[in-house]
């Protein structure tokens, strides 16, 4: 997978993108991660990316000029499966916007920032907009990183033990049951018996009365 992201500051993905899981995906060549720098693509001779909107109000808005040239020239190099907007009045992200992004072979992901984006580039070059959440952020780099995060680890060849994302939370509408390592016990503090059995088919039906009885006590909505 190709991921490329518009961004006024690619300084903020260096941590994200250079450590853990995502940083071994590169480096195993199942994904590449390219920033571009929005300025680079502006004409404007102090490389100015936002204006004052037309109407009036408060605050900037990013210009419609540096993002299409930007757009425009990574669709001249390849196809795009999506170009992708943090924005948030988008689809709100879930497990299963998640694995569908993750199947794709080719995206674009646009940071917006002040108070959002010359709404052409809205109605001519994004193909959906998404959300990580009911809040407002100050740039959209946090949740561009969120997005590839939920999206990368999906990937087969990404981790080491790929059943692993398939019971993760969401993966089943249910959160994830009670998880236990070593010591068994611990200053009195126990592990479940029935996890130290060694019969899968009964710790299986555990895990998933677990998950269902955490599902509806944390999240009920999801029932």
């Amino acid at each position: 997978m190709r991921i490329d992201i518009i961004t006024i500051f690619p300084e903020m993905f260096e941590g994200p993108f250079n450590h853990s899981i995502v940083k071994r995906s590169q480096q195993k060549g199942v994904v590449e991660i390219h920033l571009h720098q929005l300025r680079d693509y502006s004409t404007n001779k102090h490389k100015n990316v936002d204006d004052a909107p037309f109407g009036g109000g408060a605050g900037m808005v990013m210009m419609i000029e540096p993002v299409a040239n930007c757009i425009e020239k990574l669709k001249a190099e390849r196809n795009y499966d999506s170009i992708i907007y943090t924005s948030p009045d988008g689809e709100l992200l879930n497990q299963k916007k998640a694995n569908n992004l993750s199947l794709l072979k080719n995206i674009i992901i646009l940071c917006g920032h002040y108070k959002g984006i010359d709404e052409r580039i809205r109605e001519h070059y994004i193909t959906e907009e998404i959300s990580i959440g009911n809040y407002v952020l100050s740039g959209g780099e946090l949740a561009a990183a969120v997005i590839a995060d939920s999206v990368i680890r999906l990937i087969p060849g990404v981790l080491n033990d790929e059943t692993s994302a398939l019971s993760d939370s969401f993966q089943d509408d249910l959160v994830s049951p009670p998880t236990y390592t070593r010591p068994s016990d611990y200053k009195g503090l126990k592990v479940p018996e029935i996890l130290l059995s060694g019969n899968e088919k009964v710790i299986n039906q555990w895990k998933h009365e677990q998950s269902v009885e955490r599902t509806k006590k944390r999240r009920p909505e999801m029932i």
